[in-house]
């Protein structure tokens, strides 16, 4: 999964489809993420000491990772994410549609620099 967290998605799909927030976390073993003002819960709370006013609280749950995509810094489009080497050997996350640079993954390493 190449999204991470503080990347800006829309959801494409469900009740908030088409809406933008940013990744707040990212379960790589479930294959979920948890975005910001998107797929809103209500749970209900007792009263006690530490909430001693009870009723619902709204809450963020997690949300697939296929049903969002991540939003193009350039285009400011949906888009899919690729992963690609630089000449130096850098890695870098990369916007498909576009081929605008989303963030550095790696350093310069001298194996995966291309030989010329």
């Amino acid at each position: 999964m190449l999204i991470k967290v503080n990347d800006t998605v829309v959801m494409l799909s469900g009740r908030d489809k088409g809406q933008k927030g940013k990744v707040l976390k990212v379960d790589r073993a479930e294959g979920t993420v948890v975005v910001e003002g998107l797929n809103k819960i209500f749970k209900h709370v007792k009263r006690s000491q530490r909430n001693p006013q009870g009723g619902r609280l709204s809450k963020e749950s997690s949300v697939d990772a296929s049903k969002v995509a991540l939003v193009c810094p350039q285009t400011g489009k949906p888009t899919r994410i690729g992963v690609r080497f630089l000449p130096d050997g850098t890695k870098e996350r990369y916007s498909k549609k576009s081929g605008a640079t989303i963030s550095v993954v790696a350093p310069a390493r001298v194996s995966n620099a291309k030989k010329s």
